[in-house]
């Protein structure tokens, strides 16, 4: 018997902030009260009338919203089969759908008197948004990334330096993106009276996986409203790239109670060798990462595994409780594409639709383009997730320009 998921947002996660088996809240002492005083802001001014009205008001008149919902015809005659749909969060202010939850975060630490935002970035889209959101309020903003995604992603660094953001380069370990939370968690601890993380997905420990899933539910209300206005129907398959996972809980939020298959692809990468993909949700196993339980991958001491993605964004061992959940529910499927995958959607959507994807979105167009073909017909509705700005230099300097 099909599951009930009419009012599964209303109720997930629970007091504790578990999905299930997930999430929770695993905390050094000193960060237990920041933490339930975030909790309980949250909770409080999310149901604000003043909240939600700035909210929207961002929404619409700075950020740009809502984003369209766009059908690629000449990438679906090229696939054959079922009609590919983009949900364009490339057209979002910034060019990703960061901002969503930024903005709201930001709003957040405004209410809280906060002064300082701090967070991590992989891709550098998060630190982009969290920066922005930081001059649009007045507040200062400390990024920490890794000194490999620095290198692979130096136009998101600029950006942020000309927004008057602080970048921290991260030197141990692998130098990316899960190396670049545990820096910023140590900042974090250092003055959590005047400053806030502000973590750039739907993890770390309570809270924060529930309040950026409802700050990006957005994604998924307007492109469910967008499909059916433009064609009388639901979508078949809706599908978007998983690292951390906000912008595929986004999306996949406003179809939960519907007839739809639903997938999160994550990053194969060069393999299934351990250390050349970040594939969690496929090799992973439950475990405790960053202040939460999910799914992970780790090493046969229970530690993190070294991780790899050419999309910086994805590169990162755990995932988000609540896909974790989900997984388990057998209410979203989890697939993989890999480099090679990616590259071509990369390539393709860029000469056949005029729009150059970040390579984490190419992720899913790549699955997108598969599925099409397996399907024969239908419909397939990708969250376009972002766009590919920041990786023109390491595409064009690595691998050329797709002739």
């Amino acid at each position: 018997m099909k599951k009930d998921y009419s009012d599964y947002l209303e109720n997930t996660p629970d007091a504790a902030g578990n999905f299930g088996d997930y999430g929770g809240a695993f905390l050094p002492p000193q960060l237990e009260g920041p933490m339930k005083d975030i909790h309980d802001a949250y909770l409080k001014i999310s149901k604000s009338a003043d909240f939600i009205h700035e909210l929207r008001a961002i929404r619409k008149h700075y950020q740009g919203r809502p984003t369209p919902t766009y059908y690629a015809k000449r990438m679906s005659e090229q696939c054959g089969g079922a009609e590919i749909y983009l949900k364009r969060e490339d057209l979002n202010h910034t060019g990703a759908h960061k901002l969503n939850h930024c903005m709201g975060e930001a709003l957040l630490a405004k209410y809280m008197g906060k002064k300082k935002l701090i967070a991590e970035t992989g891709a550098g889209q998060h630190g982009v948004a969290l920066a922005t959101a930081a001059a649009y309020f007045g507040l200062e903003c400390e990024i920490h990334m890794g000194e490999v995604d620095i290198a692979k992603e130096h136009p998101n660094v600029i950006r942020m330096k000309l927004l008057g953001c602080k970048v921290v380069p991260v030197s141990h370990g692998l130098k990316t993106l899960k190396e670049a939370v545990d820096s910023a968690f140590e900042a974090y601890l250092k003055d959590p009276e005047n400053s806030i993380y502000c973590i750039g997905s739907v993890v770390g420990p309570h809270p924060f996986p529930m309040m950026v899933r409802d700050f990006q539910r957005v994604v998924g209300i307007e492109a469910r409203e967008q499909f059916q206005e433009m064609t009388g129907n639901l979508p078949d398959v809706v599908t978007a790239c998983v690292g951390g996972g906000s912008n595929a809980m986004g999306l996949f939020s406003a179809f939960l109670n519907d007839p739809c298959e639903i997938w999160g692809v994550e990053p194969l990468g060069r393999g299934t060798k351990t250390g050349d993909h970040a594939a969690t949700m496929t090799y992973g196993m439950p475990g405790i990462i960053h202040g939460f339980k999910c799914y992970l991958l780790q090493d046969e001491n229970g530690e993190p595994s070294p991780v790899y993605s050419m999309a910086s964004g994805l590169d990162y061992p755990g995932v988000g409780p609540e896909h974790s959940h989900l997984k388990d529910a057998g209410r979203v499927q989890y697939a993989t594409a890999d480099d090679r995958e990616c590259l071509d959607a990369f390539y393709k959507l860029c000469r056949l639709e005029g729009i150059i994807p970040a390579l984490e979105s190419a992720h899913a167009v790549a699955f997108a383009m598969k599925k099409a073909k397996e399907m024969g017909s239908g419909s397939i509705l990708v969250n376009l997730s972002g766009r590919g700005d920041k990786d023109l230099d390491f595409i064009a300097d690595n691998y050329g320009y797709g002739d």
